[in-house]
């Protein structure tokens, strides 16, 4: 049998709508952040979390080296702010959210978003190599923004919108 295409392997998971996440790592200098949408539970005694990044990738880098990173689920209203974080060659992240309410997390010293549907503070446990991304486990040290109103925002066919699959609200 001959091997996937690259193309159509990426065309068929463009089908799959997945929930987006902001990952921010803050490693004494700067905040780096991106967009993630690689992003599974895998356990709740300890409490863990997965994240994709690409293994050549800034943020996997860094957060290699620090250890620690905040995550925020992200509502529809912040489509913005995922389009600004899944940008290349973006600036520090505290300057892509000057107009949005964040806070530092306890543990990681990361910016989370205080209007975010829930923010997730944690410690990497380990980075596995899985082809051109690195599979991030990370324990999951505290939860210090729970906020259960709003609708997420979604990834599905390369754009980001509401559960409705309409573009999702800009904040």
């Amino acid at each position: 049998m001959p091997p996937v295409d690259p193309a159509e392997y990426t065309a068929a998971l463009r089908q799959y709508a997945a929930g987006v996440c902001l990952l921010t790592v803050r490693d004494g200098i700067d905040d780096v952040g991106t967009t993630v949408s690689s992003f599974l539970s895998v356990s709740a005694q300890p409490p863990l979390v997965a994240v994709g990044l690409d293994a050549g990738g800034y943020p996997a880098e860094v957060l290699a080296e620090v250890g620690t990173c905040a995550l925020t689920v992200l509502a529809d209203r912040h489509a913005i702010v995922a389009s600004r974080f899944a940008s290349a060659g973006r600036p520090s992240a505290r300057h892509l959210l000057e107009t949005v309410p964040w806070r530092r997390g306890a543990v990681s010293d990361a910016i989370l978003l205080e209007d975010g549907l829930a923010a997730l503070d944690c410690r990497l446990d380990r980075v596995v190599e899985a082809g051109d991304h690195v599979l991030a486990l990370l324990a999951v040290e505290d939860v210090p923004v729970l906020g259960e109103q709003g609708r997420p925002l979604l990834r599905l066919r390369g754009r980001f919108v509401d559960e409705s699959g309409g573009l999702a609200g800009r904040a």
